[in-house]
Protein backbone atom coordinates (compact mmCIF):
# COMPACT_ATOMS: atom_id res chain seq x y z
CA UNK A 1 0.00 0.00 0.00
CA UNK A 2 1.13 3.86 -0.65
CA UNK A 3 0.27 7.17 0.63
CA UNK A 4 1.24 10.44 -0.83
CA UNK A 5 3.56 12.37 1.27
CA UNK A 6 1.28 15.63 1.34
CA UNK A 7 -1.29 13.82 2.97
CA UNK A 8 0.65 12.96 6.10
CA UNK A 9 1.43 16.49 7.23
CA UNK A 10 -2.65 15.98 8.08
CA UNK A 11 -2.31 13.14 10.07
CA UNK A 12 -2.85 13.14 13.70
CA UNK A 13 -0.04 10.58 14.35
CA UNK A 14 2.24 8.74 12.48
CA UNK A 15 3.21 5.57 14.62
CA UNK A 16 6.58 5.29 12.83
CA UNK A 17 8.47 6.06 10.27
CA UNK A 18 11.23 3.78 8.40
CA UNK A 19 13.99 4.95 6.25
CA UNK A 20 15.01 1.73 3.93
CA UNK A 21 18.62 1.67 3.02
CA UNK A 22 18.25 -0.24 -0.33
CA UNK A 23 21.37 -0.07 -1.47
CA UNK A 24 25.09 1.94 -0.94
CA UNK A 25 23.54 5.46 -1.09
CA UNK A 26 19.74 4.79 -1.77
CA UNK A 27 17.12 5.43 0.72
CA UNK A 28 13.25 4.80 0.59
CA UNK A 29 10.26 5.90 3.26
CA UNK A 30 7.93 3.79 4.63
CA UNK A 31 5.46 4.55 7.35
CA UNK A 32 3.38 2.61 9.79
CA UNK A 33 -0.02 3.82 10.83
CA UNK A 34 -2.12 2.04 13.37
CA UNK A 35 -0.29 -0.87 12.19
CA UNK A 36 -0.30 -0.84 8.52
CA UNK A 37 2.88 -0.04 6.76
CA UNK A 38 2.46 2.51 3.60
CA UNK A 39 5.28 3.28 1.19
CA UNK A 40 5.34 7.09 0.70
CA UNK A 41 4.92 8.44 -2.96
CA UNK A 42 4.92 11.88 -4.10
CA UNK A 43 2.23 13.63 -5.46
CA UNK A 44 2.83 11.49 -9.20
CA UNK A 45 2.29 8.46 -7.42
CA UNK A 46 6.15 7.53 -7.76
CA UNK A 47 7.79 6.02 -5.04
CA UNK A 48 9.61 8.64 -3.03
CA UNK A 49 13.82 8.18 -2.57
CA UNK A 50 16.60 9.64 -2.16
CA UNK A 51 20.07 9.40 -2.12
CA UNK A 52 20.96 10.59 0.98
CA UNK A 53 19.90 9.88 3.93
CA UNK A 54 19.89 13.59 5.97
CA UNK A 55 17.71 14.62 3.58
CA UNK A 56 14.90 11.81 3.69
CA UNK A 57 15.44 12.60 7.23
CA UNK A 58 14.92 16.23 6.90
CA UNK A 59 11.51 15.38 5.39
CA UNK A 60 10.31 13.90 8.81
CA UNK A 61 11.01 17.25 10.90
CA UNK A 62 7.22 18.54 10.20
CA UNK A 63 5.47 14.90 10.38
CA UNK A 64 3.72 14.38 13.79
CA UNK A 65 6.08 11.15 13.78
CA UNK A 66 6.53 8.86 17.47
CA UNK A 67 9.48 7.21 16.31
CA UNK A 68 12.16 6.86 13.26
CA UNK A 69 14.45 4.11 12.24
CA UNK A 70 16.69 3.24 9.73
CA UNK A 71 16.01 -0.02 8.28
CA UNK A 72 18.44 -2.50 6.62
CA UNK A 73 18.11 -5.84 5.32
CA UNK A 74 21.04 -8.29 5.15
CA UNK A 75 22.56 -10.40 2.37
CA UNK A 76 25.43 -11.74 4.03
CA UNK A 77 23.61 -15.35 5.15
CA UNK A 78 23.30 -15.51 0.70
CA UNK A 79 26.66 -14.67 0.31
CA UNK A 80 28.28 -17.56 2.75
CA UNK A 81 25.75 -20.03 1.50
CA UNK A 82 23.88 -19.87 4.39
CA UNK A 83 20.34 -21.84 4.28
CA UNK A 84 17.64 -19.55 3.35
CA UNK A 85 15.65 -17.61 6.36
CA UNK A 86 12.35 -18.02 6.68
CA UNK A 87 11.87 -15.32 9.04
CA UNK A 88 13.00 -11.50 8.44
CA UNK A 89 16.48 -10.91 9.18
CA UNK A 90 16.23 -6.63 8.97
CA UNK A 91 18.31 -4.78 11.05
CA UNK A 92 16.64 -1.54 12.66
CA UNK A 93 18.44 1.67 14.11
CA UNK A 94 16.77 4.00 15.85
CA UNK A 95 16.82 7.56 14.35
CA UNK A 96 16.91 11.40 15.76
CA UNK A 97 15.05 13.36 13.93
CA UNK A 98 15.73 17.33 14.81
Amino acid sequence: MTIRYSSLKALPYIDKACIHSLDMSLYQLSVEIDGDEFYVTDDDDRMLRSLNLCQMQALLENLPVRATVLRQESAYDEMVGQAVRHGDNAMEIPLRVA
